[in-house]
């Protein structure tokens, strides 16, 4: 049944169309009242969108999603709209996340939750007798959300593993250090275009369309869902060996520089139209549910629709929505606007006294920070670096815990991590993990022996020690829900490595020597 269409209506059709004329506006107001609430959230999407190769894909998902629902139009016209109060519940623990996450200024929480909002809307004006026939075009809007990035270095690793591994089959000697390796023509880095998370997302999203449209039972949609993951990974781990093994052969003439991205995109695509090829032959004809539909039909016009009901649902997911913003400004307020000072001590316990920097002038890239120091001090004949970046306000541009605040970015021209992990240690008197990872100076392929240092790195968020991101942002949320401010810091310690080891042993010496002296330094800054 055609809505719009311009013939008499019967009085059933009557009957369903008046819901929906009540209906359709009210939904449509309380989207836009979800986007103005957001509309911050929701532009930092698109911003993440037009600036990232990885998620311009994201700009068709709205209209795909709107192509999509407008498809089920005939089928939603037979049903009537039943507001579901069940749904406002939902809302409002999807709000309060939404709330957390700004607190500890976490993109990927505000946006999941902003989508959510969105979706969560339609089954409180509509029902789930109809938001059940638009159930996967509300799901794929979560597309939009640009999340995927955490796997970026696991895919990294991989990358490296599998070319390093493929070349020494293909006879070709390699030297390895972390995601940096030498041959004889050369020497290679797996860098973020390298992870293949941009082929990844993109065949994902794409490769679930695609097995919506094609396939109707749930068993070819996940086997197709499963191909699409796997395919871009495999074929970016063959793409980077190609690409390594094209240049050897070539004398480093061919794909390096640009042509090194042009081969890369054109591999993925010849592989994506491979995969699509293969599984069109499968494809499932249509299958038509009118009996089922018909049922669902008469069950949901057995019931009355209630405008009274439609309001009140309506109003209380408005109200709910709105309420983490009133809350966030109320906490704003609270904390002030205080600015932060830090001065590097010029003497610490157990005689380390300050002396010229370690490290050929080491720094860590963490970003905008309201105030750090990057000292270094020696004793007991060793010399130990510190680094202390203080975070206080955060928000989305200035953050203690963030995908870009890393020990050595992936194109530093000084500094390269090779290796990382974890390690128990005693600070403050209590036994906490470390992140522990190793650096090496310069270009693997430029020196016999270039510098290393090892480097220590913990959270201190209002005097509760983590190494975890997670936690980290967790404690952030909470001590700002609570009043307590979000004042924050990463400390990092190095010293150099040498051959007999011991770097470990003047680390752990130190932390534990002056833990005390910079944990009142930090608890004097949080005062101010």
């Amino acid at each position: 049944m055609n809505l719009n269409a311009s013939q008499p209506l019967s009085m059933g059709d009557a009957r369903l169309v008046q819901p929906w004329r009540q209906a359709l506006p009210t939904l449509l107001l309380l989207l836009v009242w979800i986007l103005f609430l957001y509309r911050d959230t929701g532009i930092a999407m698109a911003t993440i969108w037009a600036r990232s190769e990885t998620f311009t894909h994201a700009f068709l998902v709205p209209p795909i999603v709107l192509w999509l629902v407008w498809r089920q139009r005939r089928r939603m016209a037979e049903q009537t709209p039943q507001p579901a109060l069940g749904v406002v519940l939902l809302a409002a623990c999807v709000a309060f996340g939404w709330l957390l996450g700004d607190l500890a200024a976490v993109n990927a929480v505000t946006q999941l939750a902003l989508v959510s909002l969105l979706v969560l809307a339609v089954p409180a004006v509509l029902g789930w007798s109809i938001t059940r026939l638009i159930l996967f075009p509300l799901g794929f809007l979560f597309f939009a959300v640009p999340i995927g990035e955490f796997v970026m270095p696991q895919l990294m690793l991989w990358t490296a593993d599998f070319t390093i591994s493929a070349l020494r089959l293909s006879g070709v000697p390699v030297y390895r250090e972390g995601l940096q390796f030498v041959i004889p023509s050369g020497s290679w880095s797996v860098i973020e275009a390298c992870s293949g998370v941009r082929y990844l997302i993109a065949s994902l999203t794409v490769g679930t369309l695609f097995a919506y449209l094609n396939y109707h039972s749930t068993k070819r949609r996940v086997l197709f869902v499963m191909v699409s993951i796997l395919v871009p990974v495999i074929a970016n781990w063959m793409r980077a060996y190609m690409i390594v093994m094209l240049a050897h052969l070539s004398g480093n003439k061919l794909a390096v520089g640009v042509d090194h991205l042009i081969y890369g995109w054109l591999f993925f695509g010849f592989v994506i139209m491979t995969m699509f090829t293969i599984g069109i032959r499968w494809a499932e004809p249509d299958k038509s549910d009118k009996v089922v539909e018909a049922e669902r039909a008469r069950q949901s016009s057995a019931l009355p629709f209630s405008p009274a009901k439609l309001w009140t649902i309506t109003a209380c997911f408005a109200v709910l929505a709105a309420l983490p913003h009133i809350a966030l400004g109320t906490i704003d307020r609270a904390e002030g606007d205080a600015r932060v000072s830090l001065i590097a001590p010029r003497a610490l316990a157990g005689d380390w006294h300050e002396v010229l920097p370690v490290g050929a002038g080491f720094k860590p890239a963490f970003h905008n920070p309201s105030a750090e120091i990057n000292s270094s001090y020696a004793g007991q004949d060793h010399t130990v670096g510190l680094y202390v970046g203080y975070y206080r306000h955060q928000d989305y541009d200035r953050k203690l815990v963030s995908s870009s605040n890393v020990l050595v970015v992936s194109k530093d021209p000084q500094w390269a991590q090779v290796a990382s992990g974890s390690r128990p240690v005693t600070v403050g008197g209590q036994m906490v993990d470390v992140r522990a990872a190793e650096l090496r100076g310069a270009d693997l392929y430029s020196q016999v022996s270039p510098p290393r240092l090892v480097a220590w790195q913990i959270y201190w968020v209002n005097g509760t020690l983590t190494a975890s991101d997670y936690l980290a942002k967790a404690y952030s949320a909470f001590y700002r829900l609570t009043g307590q401010g979000d004042d924050s810091a990463v400390i990092i310690v190095y010293t150099p490595k040498n051959p007999a080891g011991g770097a470990e042993a003047v680390l752990a010496s130190f932390l534990s020597t002056n833990y005390a002296v910079i944990n009142e330094l930090l608890l004097k800054t949080r005062q101010q």
